[in-house]
């Protein structure tokens, strides 16, 4: 019998054609060799200002992560990638369920980076991904055209968190992706309520997305998303929902008219899109660069990025604070016997916390 052919009752194997690996094994090696070697802050600089992907994930885990030996590597990371940032155009978007926030992601990131030449940086706030996990590792498999783009980068939203914790962290993630060379950073909203504000005092310019046909028009939208958006889109505008997007449109434009003026002296604009059949896509981005101008000419652009440091400031210290209060030795020793009572109806809430800030502040003034 040959040994290329073996017998199995009735059935014969034939040896196949050897097929190539499915991960390239240069990548693997170097995955493996960053994996072994601890990086040094010298080491993720370096790497993030060499435009090193996977050092830029490291990174980015790096900040996110809540173990206390990490803190100080990453907040040096940051801090010395600050004086390359601020390169960017820092764009967030939010939109209500259905508004196709994925597919116009896609399409939109794609027009930059083919048609403009931009390098795009796709983040997430996301308060709800501590229960469930968070949709945008979803949205990455449906940005088909992005998730395989070289000049895209998307990155998935923290997994923990309070959305102050969250936010901070996205905060950061922009300075690295920044130092890395991407020059347009995408930040979408994932969950809801506050996480709109938290997002629109990272970002220089707020883009709405909305749907046409859903009864009154204004009914689904909050009044403070509406004063803090620069452009509202209605999605699908395409087929038979067209016209019913141009009705949208004039009823949104209407009611911005009765809004007092922005500080910023733009004046927000409603458009329509279909990222399906890709018009008014390129009249989005032409729209967020009149801003950029007019913005920057009258001095807004950059004010509002001094009151984002502020704010980034005063974040860090409720953050460190934060960590240092739940490491403490003896709010540690405590906490677990106070939460008991608390679940038991044994006392207030109040007590306990007096009980633990005490113990924290007289061990921290020792």
């Amino acid at each position: 019998m040959s040994s290329e052919r073996q017998s199995t009752g009735a059935l014969s194997v034939q040896q196949g054609v050897p097929q190539p690996p499915s991960i390239n094994p240069e990548m693997l090696s170097r995955l493996k060799k960053n994996r072994r070697r601890k990086l040094s802050t010298d080491d993720y600089v370096d790497g993030i200002l060499r435009g090193d992907r996977t050092i830029l994930s490291q990174a980015i885990t790096l900040i996110e992560s809540s173990l206390p030996e990490h803190y100080d590597i990453a907040q040096a990371v940051v801090e010395r990638c600050l004086p390359a940032s601020s390169r960017s155009v820092r764009i967030g978007i939010t939109g209500v369920p259905g508004a196709g926030k994925s597919t116009f992601i896609d399409t939109f990131g794609k027009l930059l980076t083919r048609h403009y030449g931009r390098r795009l940086a796709v983040l997430a706030i996301d308060p709800s991904s501590q229960q469930s996990g968070g949709s945008i590792m979803g949205d990455k498999t449906r940005m088909e055209q992005l998730s395989t783009d070289p000049d895209a980068f998307i990155r998935p939203s923290p997994s923990a968190g309070t959305l102050g914790g969250v936010a901070r962290k996205t905060r950061e993630s922009i300075i690295l992706c920044e130092a890395a060379g991407f020059d347009t950073i995408l930040v979408e909203t994932v969950g809801v309520g506050q996480s709109e504000t938290a997002a629109h005092s990272m970002v220089d310019f707020f883009l709405v997305l909305m749907l046409a046909g859903a009864g009154d028009e204004l009914q689904g939208i909050k009044r403070g998303i509406m004063e803090m958006a620069d452009t509202i889109v209605i999605t699908k505008a395409d087929g038979n929902n067209t016209r019913k997007a141009e009705l949208a449109r004039v009823e949104y434009r209407n009611a911005l008219h009765l809004f007092p003026p922005s500080p910023s002296k733009w004046s927000p604009r409603v458009m329509t899109c279909s990222s399906r059949e890709r018009t008014g896509i390129a009249e989005i981005w032409e729209t967020i660069r009149d801003y950029v101008s007019v913005t920057k000419s009258n001095g807004w652009f950059w004010e509002r990025r001094r009151e984002q440091a502020v704010t980034r400031m005063h974040e860090t210290i409720i953050d460190t604070l934060k960590q240092s209060f739940y490491t403490n030795p003896e709010v540690m020793r405590l906490l677990p016997d106070l939460e008991r009572q608390l679940r038991e109806g044994e006392t207030t809430s109040y007590k306990p916390a007096s009980i633990l800030l005490d113990k924290y502040f007289g061990h921290e003034g020792k």
